[in-house]
């Protein structure tokens, strides 16, 4: 009986977690062939792009990494280039300390899996009484994960198959970045972050131009939000 009930609990936390994730999968299709075909496009096979998909799967930065690995550039530009493009997670994966606590074997894959779509899904959502919270995470997570692997997969395929003009393809992670960034702004009354970097991003690409204003773009938006932090914290206590 109480086996009968955990596969009925199984089954429902699965299907939940596929529908709440259809609008990943279409985003992660979608981009997953424009990695994919840029892959191809530089000279590389689809089981490049799909090797990259499964240890790496980092939507912006393997978009990034394309370009340095046809360009040849060095470890180190590499590293930092990665955590330039990737430090947001540090902010936003510990806020999920306490909800991976004790998720067990499957920790290490959910803190490796967190990406910016699949933060909002786990995030987001209250969670009916017949869905198991910990697989639902691990479920969300998996799913979206092979959404991205399937998608770049098809797209080196499809790039191997047709002659395909690769003009603005790499602009299709800035577009979802773009989107993301325009749902928080509508789901948050405190616009206070957002702005900052905005007004940031603007001054630093004035400054120094667009080919080196990411790093100290990205360390004074860093410096910005600490500060913010401790005054939002300071105006509640006072409130």
């Amino acid at each position: 009986m109480k086996r009968h009930k955990r596969t009925d609990q199984n089954q429902n936390t699965f299907q939940f977690a596929f529908r709440a994730s259809l609008p990943v999968m279409a985003g992660y299709l979608v981009l997953g062939m424009g990695f994919g075909i840029l892959m191809q496009d530089k000279g590389y096979g689809w089981w490049w792009a799909a090797l990259m998909s499964l240890s790496i799967y980092a939507g912006s930065m393997q978009y990034v990494a394309v370009d340095l690995i046809a360009g040849g550039a060095s470890l180190i530009t590499a590293a930092l280039m990665t955590i330039m493009v990737n430090i947001r997670h540090l902010f936003y994966g510990i806020t999920m300390l306490n909800r991976y606590k004790n998720t067990g074997k499957a920790k290490p894959y959910l803190i490796y899996s967190l990406t910016d779509e699949t933060f909002s899904l786990v995030c987001s959502p209250d969670l009916p009484k017949s869905v198991d919270q910990k697989r639902y995470y691990l479920y969300v997570s998996a799913l979206d994960q092979c959404y991205w692997v399937i998608g770049s997969i098809l797209g080196g395929l499809i790039g191997s198959a047709l002659p395909f003009d690769t003009t603005g393809v790499d602009f299709a992670m800035t577009a979802l970045f773009a989107i993301i960034w325009l749902e928080q702004w509508e789901k948050s009354e405190n616009h206070l972050a957002s702005v900052t970097g905005l007004i940031i991003s603007i001054l630093c690409l004035l400054i120094f131009g667009a080919d080196q204003f990411l790093i100290p773009s990205m360390l004074i938006i860093t410096a910005a939000l600490i500060v913010e932090k401790r005054w939002l914290e300071e105006e509640v206590e006072d409130e």
